[in-house]
């Protein structure tokens, strides 16, 4: 299996979302079924289905994390600060086309998305692009079926 890079915060938020799921929510569901199974017909028992519905997608998730977790290849950005190259857990500001600038860190698949935005997996055609230029560095990278021209303004850790 390949590496999982991921940042320092990235790999205790999965340590806490694996322990969430193994001593919290399995358990309650576990409890639930037990409970819907003591009631009868479970081919009719909607608490019963649901609960063990709900017990398989918990399951599924704790081997995915567990799995992470276990290839996990934890990077902590900061080792690189003051470094003007562009490696995993970078903050690069870019400036697309001459007049779209944006800022983006460089992080592990299982860290992107929801709140921060900003954020783009390592393995994406724009972060595998940025990997090893520099600040001042301009460079053309084919996006879905267009081609940008990228400016990098500034690289910051940390």
């Amino acid at each position: 299996m390949d590496k999982n890079y991921i940042t320092t915060n990235g790999y205790q938020i999965l340590q806490e979302e694996l322990y969430n799921l193994l001593n919290k929510e399995r358990p309650e569901y576990v409890r639930l079924v037990n409970w819907a199974a003591s009631n009868g017909d479970r081919s009719e028992n909607a608490d019963y289905q649901y609960g063990k519905r709900k017990l398989r997608e918990i399951d599924r998730r704790i081997y995915y994390l567990t799995k992470q977790i276990e290839n996990a290849e934890v990077v902590d950005p900061s080792q690189n600060s003051g470094n003007a190259k562009i490696y995993f857990g970078a903050t690069v500001t870019i400036c697309r086309n001459t007049d779209v600038e944006q800022t983006l860190t460089i992080v592990g698949v299982d860290e992107i998305g929801g709140v921060n935005k900003h954020y783009i997996s390592w393995r994406s055609p724009l972060a595998m692009s940025l990997l090893g230029k520099s600040s001042g560095d301009e460079f053309e990278c084919k996006i879905q079926d267009r081609v940008d021209v990228i400016e990098i303004i500034d690289v910051v850790y940390g």
